[in-house]
């Protein structure tokens, strides 16, 4: 993972509240963050003049060569507010004519879930000529960004769908999406758009007339350039030769975060690790075996247990994200290992592999690695090895580990997969530490147990929290609901029944329920995210069973049957519910649903839930699987605003 971008389902999701409000015209804009020439006002003057050097080569191109100015997009199809400033720049494409010309590269966001798929079919569509044709009909329809919509807008552009699909599976484009994204970072261009224009960085989705302003000033200087002898078609390399080829670094030393980020963080006697117990470093990492930048972070590690031998032990736990449809059961699979003692082996031989993580492919790592089939077999398809990797991934959402990799240095935290050189300043600081404690008598095998508490409580007072998401209007309309009608607190969920982090928050919400018995209702939507290839029928299958008045009987059995939501189960489960079966099926095939689902889904994501689990209480926003205690905290201050409301009313 890229430090501080993707960062998990659960941070991604609120960056995307405040990662742009820009609207055309405003006199506030935001895209990633506000820029000197936003609160000036005076957008050109006030610009940073730093002139990055980007490269062109390779990427979708539309316009001349021999342009005086290049715009550089770094961009989201599922970004609203890319779909925005994808209108700026065809009025910029107009009004400049064949002085402008523009690049374009992906930066798929992982809070995103059909970004990436968008991203392929685009450069599949590419492979066939029709880059731009596909790039027009993704943001003129970013809502619509499901597999079978994307296949749509394929046969809509005349394109050989069979060699599209297997253009879209290539490893290649997956491969020149992963450079876009890595070099959007090394450019300092995290969220999006992102926007370099002859090398000079314009974050947002900005009004046009502050592009104009940059341009035109570039505009000025590649005429001058062309008035000295510059050839036109070599202006924009001339520009940036001088230029600078990433974003300037962080201090020196890099700090993982203040010490307030330290946190408390267990070790469970089955996680595997290497290195000694009595190490005087103990980095305890969470991580997802599907995930790119996990894989980047493997160096690293492994030049950390050659610099420092038996001072350092690295303790794995396991944080498989819902976008990443193998993490999981790889995760299983890892764990399996590991019962036969080959966890390390079998973790390099999934980051090794990434993009082969099906069933068939870890039987054949095991395989490989010599161990017994028929116990790996069994261990893979076992409760306790699922439960290890869900009760990971929670402690791991507890400590605030919910993007990948995320690494605790004796409870330090130190997010992404950061260069050797971000951990050693932190690893020769709890070295230090460690001597000190040893010389002062605390025994070896209490050694991280007191460092990790020192760590915390040297935390100074923790700096205010981050502004609350505004609290929103949330309609509840016909969303099936549960619990009284005039309940003072009302909870909005947006879920997908085949994510595992949605039914860990099935537990939580009964809990809720049971505890506020009588002041709380609650509202589903559906979400069923694209890589859930079961999700959207689960979820006619729920509008289906509510029909006949079985929505919520129908749910408890969608959740606890999450590995099997093919249509044979579903029609066994509304067997199970007594349901009229002729009209089930009926339902179930008609379609009705549709339009319910993909107005939820529309809502959701222009509320900010692109992701799964998001609530709303009261219509204040509450991300992913969280506690009961979280849920809890939100609740109590609603009910209190509602009781002095109330009381006021009955005076």
């Amino acid at each position: 993972m890229k430090p501080n971008v993707i960062v998990a389902l659960l941070v991604g999701l609120v960056l995307g509240f405040v990662g742009g409000r820009a609207a055309t015209g405003s006199k506030s804009t935001t895209g990633n963050t506000p820029t000197v020439a936003q609160a000036a006002n005076k957008p050109a003057r006030a610009v940073d003049p730093t002139v990055f050097k980007v490269p062109v080569d390779g990427a979708p191109t539309k316009g001349s060569a021999n342009a005086l100015v290049t715009i550089v997009e770094f961009s989201d199809y599922e970004c609203p507010f890319c779909s925005r400033a994808h209108n700026t720049v065809e009025q910029l494409q107009k009004d400049y004519g064949s002085k402008l010309r523009v690049v374009m590269r992906q930066n798929p966001l992982s809070f995103h879930p059909h970004a990436r798929p968008a991203a392929l079919a685009a450069l599949a569509a590419g492979e066939q000529g029709k880059y731009w044709d596909m790039h027009n009909l993704l943001f003129a329809n970013n809502k619509k960004l499901d597999a079978e919509s994307l296949e749509g807008y394929a046969k809509q552009l005349g394109l050989d769908v069979a060699k599209w699909k297997a253009d879209m599976a290539d490893e290649r484009l997956g491969a020149t999406i992963d450079k876009d994204q890595a070099l959007a970072q090394q450019m300092g261009a995290s969220g999006t758009p992102a926007f370099f224009i002859n090398g000079r960085f314009l974050s947002g989705a900005q009004p046009i007339d502050n592009f104009k302003a940059l341009i035109d000033e570039e505009l000025a200087k590649a005429e001058g350039l062309v008035k000295s002898g510059v050839a036109p078609s070599q202006v924009y390399a001339r520009t940036i030769e001088k230029g600078v080829d990433r974003a300037p670094s962080r201090p020196s030393q890099p700090q993982a975060e203040p010490a307030a980020a330290a946190k408390k963080v267990e070790i469970p006697s089955d996680s595997p690790s290497f290195g000694p117990a009595t190490a005087k470093v103990t980095i305890v990492e969470w991580s997802d075996f599907e995930c790119p930048f996990c894989s980047r972070a493997v160096p690293t590690l492994n030049k950390i247990k050659e610099t420092y031998g038996k001072d350092v032990r690295v303790v794995f736990r396991h944080q498989p994200l819902p976008m990443h449809s193998h993490a999981k059961l790889a995760a299983q699979a890892s764990m399996a290992a590991h019962e036969q003692g080959k966890f390390w082996e079998m973790h390099d031989k999934l980051f090794a592999n990434q993009r082969a993580l099906e069933r068939g492919d870890l039987e054949k790592y095991a395989q490989e690695l010599g161990l017994n089939m028929n116990k790996f077999k069994a261990d893979l398809e076992s409760a306790k090895i699922s439960a290890k990797v869900d009760a990971d991934a929670s402690a791991g959402m507890s400590v605030g580990a919910n993007g990948t990799p995320a690494f605790f240095i004796n409870g330090r935290f130190l997010s992404g997969a950061q260069p050797f050189e971000a951990f050693k300043p932190l690893i020769d600081q709890e070295i230090a530490k460690a001597d000190k404690a040893l010389a002062a008598g605390t025994k070896a095998e209490e050694l991280y147990a007191r460092l990790n508490q020192d760590n915390v409580n040297a935390a100074p007072a923790a700096p205010a929290a981050p502004a609350e998401p505004a609290v929103q209007k949330v309609e509840v309309g016909n969303a099936p609901v549960r619990g009284p009608k005039n309940a003072p607190v009302t909870i909005v969920a947006w879920s997908d029944f085949e994510c595992p982090f949605c039914s860990r928050a099935v537990p939580t919400l009964e809990q809720v329920e049971k505890v506020y018995k009588g002041k709380v209702k609650i509202a589903f939507k559906h979400q069923p995210l694209s890589f859930h290839q079961h999700a959207k029928l689960a979820a006619v299958a729920s509008m289906a069973a509510n029909e006949q008045g079985k929505f919520w009987e129908m749910h408890d059995k969608l959740f606890a049957n999450q590995r099997s939501l093919d249509r044979e189960s579903l029609e066994k489960y509304a067997q199970e519910l007594k349901l009229d079966m002729n009209k089930f099926k009926a339902d179930l095939d008609s379609g009705k649903f549709d339009k319910q689902i993909e107005s939820d889904m529309a809502d959701g994501a222009s509320k900010g839930a692109n992701g799964t689990p998001t609530f709303f209480i009261n219509g204040r926003t509450l991300v992913g699987a969280q506690p009961f205690d979280a849920f809890k905290k939100v609740i109590d201050e609603e009910l209190k605003k509602a009781g002095v409301v109330m009381a006021a009313e009955a005076k």
